[in-house]
């Protein structure tokens, strides 16, 4: 890559990392999608970022759609491109944003995969409860549905991040933004027996900030925790493997259908913007009919 080009791309990470306090993975996603862009304008016209113009932008688009790369990808490269440009033009790097007439490519509507209150139920009772990983996974399982945490939220909470007595978690969010969390009485009662039971074998005797441990008394990844969920859905016989993050979409979306309000779900995830929130409707929606349907005399 030029040079150049790394330079500016480095400034612009420090500059979110200071002013949104991004985390260390959306930052990298950022690195990635503006060095892609970085390297074929280099091979193509030998020219750094900061020199890129309109017609770059739009020769690379259709770069991209001849190569058929996904129209969400392209869309989230091309968001990081904007950001990218617009921090540029005002911190005086440039006197034009090349990005400011480009749109970005329409995306078909998709709505989040989820699993069903049934499909919920075998996979909290897959893991082995007469072993410590067991235990710890029932109450990472039980935790991750009764909260919907993202998964890199779950795996970096320390032990004083839970109160017991209150029954909530204290989670930082994207952009550092703390929020409460209600547990339920059923996420409570497996936490409690995991930290009592299983959470002292697993550290057999070190010490350990990280609520959730690995037996060898580390703190839990996002990979492992990724791994060992897909390994409970085919305990539970699951057709269609789960993600820490389609659990996630299950807890939003049964919250949803048993009447939340929209606006309490979106504070529960975490979302800064309701629209982010909204696409829950439509899953909500589908359930509505599918009930009408079943029991209204003329459904």
């Amino acid at each position: 890559m030029n040079p150049a080009s790394a330079k500016a791309l480095d400034s612009f990470c420090d500059l979110l990392w200071l002013e949104d306090g991004l985390s260390r993975n959306t930052l990298e996603s950022y690195r990635r999608d503006l060095m892609q862009f970085a390297t074929w304008l280099d091979s193509q016209y030998m020219r750094p970022l900061l020199q890129a113009e309109q017609v770059d932008l739009e020769a690379y688009l259709q770069y991209r759609f001849a190569r058929k790369a996904s129209p969400r990808s392209t869309a989230r490269q091309l968001s990081a491109l904007k950001r990218f440009y617009r921090l540029k033009l005002r911190d005086g790097a440039i006197r034009i944003d090349p990005t400011l007439k480009v749109d970005a490519p329409k995306l078909p509507r998709s709505l989040p995969k989820s699993l069903s209150e049934s499909d919920v139920d075998r996979l909290l009772v897959a893991p082995d409860l007469g072993t410590a990983l067991g235990l710890r996974d029932k109450a990472m399982l039980e935790m991750l549905y009764a909260s919907g945490l993202r998964v890199s939220e779950l795996v970096t909470l320390g032990s004083a991040n839970v109160s017991l007595d209150m029954g909530v978690v204290r989670v930082m969010g994207k952009g550092g933004k703390e929020r409460m969390v209600p547990l339920g009485e059923e996420a409570l009662l497996w936490l409690t027996r995991y930290q009592q039971e299983s959470r002292p074998q697993l550290l057999a005797g070190a010490m350990s900030d990280a609520l959730f441990v690995t037996q060898r008394g580390g703190a839990m990844t996002r990979q492992a925790f990724w791994y060992l969920i897909k390994r409970h859905g085919l305990q539970a016989g699951l057709v269609k493997l789960p993600s820490p993050h389609v659990l996630r979409h299950a807890f939003a979306t049964h919250l949803l259908n048993h009447g939340a309000d929209l606006r309490v779900v979106q504070l529960l995830l975490g979302h800064a913007d309701i629209s982010t929130t909204q696409i829950y409707t439509h899953v909500a929606r589908e359930r509505l009919k599918q009930l009408h349907t079943k029991h209204h005399p003329r459904g």
